[in-house]
This record gives C-alpha cells, sequence and structure tokens, in this order.
C-alpha cells in the first residue's frame, strides 16, 4: 500500500501534531513548577515563625510562603472585601484587613487576610466577636499578588473600590483607598480560631492538586492518536487499480 498523503489532511494533521506536543512539553513544564511550588509551601508553612522584617518591599522568592510574626491594631472600619472565595463549596468572601503595626519604628500598615465569611456575614455588625480591639500579636503566611494577565484579565471583573468589591487584592488601588502606603505583600492570618468564628482563618491549603503529569500525557496520546490516524488514512487501499485491458476474440 502505497503512502499518498493529501494536501488538505497534512495542512491540517501537521500544525495541531506540533500543538499537541507542545502542550504536552508545556504542561511537564508546569508540572516542575507545581513540585517545587507545593515543596515550597510545605516546607516554609510549617516552619518557625519569624518577625516580619519592617522593609516594606520584600523578595518574593525568598519570602512568599514563609511564616512570619506581625504586632499591631487592626483597622477594622478599614476592611477590603474579596470576592468569590469558597470555603467547603460554600460561596463567600475573604475580608482583608490593615494592620497599623506597633513593632516597628515609624508608621507602618499592612494587609492581613484575616479569612473567610459568607455573604450574610460580610457587614461588620454581623460578626461583633471577630473584630478584636487593642494590639494583637498575627502569626501567618506571606503572600504576593499575583499579576493578572492574558485570558485571565479578560475575564476577571474589574475591582469596584467604590463599592469595596474587589476580584483581585490590587495593592495600589487598596493603597489609595486607604490613604496609607502598603508593602508589596500581604500576610494571611494563621490563627487557629477566631473569636465568634467569623472571620475563618488559615486560608490556605498544603494539599494542592497537582495533575499536570496527566495533563502531559493526554497531550501527549492526542498527538500519538492523530499522527497514526493520519497514516493509516492515506495507507489504506484504494480499490484495484485495472492493470490489464479487456482481451476480446
Amino acid at each position: 500500500m502505497p503512502f499518498r498523503p493529501k494536501l488538505i489532511p497534512t495542512l491540517f494533521t501537521i500544525p495541531s501534531v506540533i500543538v499537541l506536543v507542545w502542550l504536552g512539553v508545556w504542561q511537564l513544564q508546569r508540572l516542575e513548577w507545581k513540585e517545587e511550588l507545593i515543596d515550597k509551601l510545605q516546607s516554609r508553612a510549617v516552619a518557625e515563625a519569624v518577625d516580619l522584617p519592617a522593609t516594606p518591599a520584600l523578595d518574593r522568592e525568598e519570602w512568599e510562603y514563609r511564616k512570619v510574626e506581625a504586632e499591631g491594631v487592626f483597622l477594622h472600619e478599614e476592611e477590603f472585601y474579596l470576592l468569590n472565595r469558597s470555603l467547603n463549596g460554600n460561596p463567600g468572601i475573604h475580608v482583608l484587613t490593615p494592620l497599623k503595626r506597633t513593632d516597628v519604628d515609624g508608621e507602618q500598615t499592612i494587609l492581613v487576610n484575616r479569612g473567610w465569611v459568607p455573604f450574610d456575614k460580610r457587614e461588620r455588625e454581623t460578626r461583633e466577636q471577630g473584630l478584636i480591639d487593642g494590639a494583637v500579636t498575627v502569626e501567618g503566611i506571606l503572600r504576593f499578588p499575583r499579576e493578572v494577565t492574558g485570558l485571565q484579565r479578560v475575564f476577571l471583573p474589574e475591582n469596584e473600590p467604590q463599592n469595596n468589591m474587589w476580584y483581585d487584592p490590587n495593592l495600589d488601588q487598596m493603597e489609595a483607598e486607604l490613604a496609607a502606603e502598603l508593602p508589596n505583600y500581604y500576610l494571611v492570618d494563621g490563627r487557629d480560631e477566631t473569636p465568634g468564628l467569623y472571620p475563618v482563618s488559615r486560608q490556605w491549603r498544603l494539599d494542592i492538586r497537582n495533575d499536570h503529569l496527566q495533563y502531559a500525557l493526554t497531550w501527549f496520546f492526542l498527538a500519538i492518536a492523530l499522527a497514526v490516524i493520519y497514516v493509516v488514512y492515506h495507507r489504506r487501499p484504494r480499490g484495484g487499480d485495472k492493470t490489464a485491458g479487456d482481451t476480446r476474440s
């Protein structure tokens, strides 16, 4: 059976196989990134807490997910509400509260993600027990806002500072609303329990899913399958050509 590729199937198959292989390789790269991320999170999040430096800008590679400790006073009247957050499948928001630090020289305010509340507990008056007054010590992990780009930027709604509706923690916008300089990070509260239950703190996960190997194998399998179909299609019998003329007497 001769191999006689046709133009249209070839123009479709070759780019498709290249794209599928590229997607598989990309998922392998994501696999390596995710493994490093999980290792970093698990090792740093369970380590002993260190004092949070007074430096307004910290290096992300060195400090993200590191457990730190800071002292200050919560400014509950300046809360920010981060929307579209869930807990065990229940919809709600995260409450980001400014903390005016008392453990550094000069004035410094940082944002603390105090945790999750259901929508009906958004207003401070509905969770007064959780509005801790006076000096507090906050122990938690450092996070840095992710840059929102590409398709995520297209589908993510714009923040509405005037309505205190935030879809991503844009520190520049929050800084403008707060009228106080903020560092390039925020702190995720790691307390085990909040008076009155809400907000529910410790909003980070150590058991991050890592399915990138399965995704990579899926893309590679599709590339191989498409290549096999292409070859089989062009090697199937065409039906016998008559090689001898009729002989009539």
